[in-house]
């Protein structure tokens, strides 16, 4: 498939996913939607893909929906925004969520709606999608997602990392090699393992400790059982680097 509303790459482990419209400022349409759901169903499927690196080119990361593709006529039907989330962007969240493998998001400049340093969803009527209700509450607590969903104001990514929605800023001129840094060193760790442990996090916020200890016993035996946990085994013993291979 030939993308044109993506850069899409495998290199080395990783697998590069830049949105490419950015005089759109890499806002979604149902194109890219489609080329983001094919490159993501390559990652899945080529086993050279140890881990996922999502960013954007240009000034900004993605400013959300692109509302030209929304706008409507006067005395025209109103679009069904539900029907859109459900075709389009509660599938691309659940693939990124389910995804097993390690995924590493370099956020440049802007970042709105589904991406999200800026909830605007408020200011033209419409509420958090993309499952902004149920991780903002997660992530920096009722009072502050409220604040961010009520208000749209615009977090800094030094406050966004201060409150524990983003893991480091980075400086903008070395965001995209400080990424592909981080990206490379997952790629040669063992991601089986490191899916494994996405999947166990994920399921903590909802389970309880009991059925999370039970989740862990499950997921332990999974590992206990891969090429990778044997190399690290005979690696350590050896004291050599280990190769993995993410299985």
């Amino acid at each position: 498939m030939n993308f044109e509303h993506i850069l899409f790459s495998i290199e080395d482990g990783v697998a590069l996913l830049s949105l490419n419209r950015p005089e759109q400022l890499n806002s979604f349409n149902a194109a890219m939607h489609g080329e983001v759901r094919e490159a993501l169903k390559q990652v899945r499927q080529n086993p050279a893909a140890r881990v996922l690196l999502l960013t954007g080119e240009g000034r900004g990361f993605c400013a959300g929906q692109d509302l030209s593709d929304r706008n409507v006529a006067p005395g025209a039907d109103a679009p069904d925004l539900g029907q859109s989330i459900e075709q389009f962007y509660n599938p691309l969240i659940r693939s990124l969520r389910d995804l097993p493998l390690p995924v590493i998001c370099a956020v440049n400049g802007v970042a709105a709606g589904a991406a999200s340093f800026i909830q605007a969803f408020c200011r033209i009527g419409l509420i958090p999608d993309s499952g902004g209700t149920w991780t903002l509450p997660r992530l920096v607590g009722m009072a502050r997602a409220k604040a961010l969903a009520l208000l749209g104001n615009r977090l800094t990514a030094e406050q966004a990392e201060q409150w524990g929605l983003i893991y480091q800023v980075v400086d903008d001129a070395n965001l995209r090699e400080e990424a592909l840094k981080l990206a490379r060193h997952l790629a040669t760790q063992p991601t089986y393992g490191l899916a494994l442990i996405k999947r166990s996090l994920n399921a903590s916020l909802n389970n309880s400790f009991d059925e999370q200890l039970e989740l862990e016993r499950d997921l332990q035996r999974l590992a206990g059982r891969s090429e990778d946990y044997r190399e690290g085994v005979s690696a350590f013993m050896e004291k050599r680097t280990p190769s993995f291979k993410g299985r």
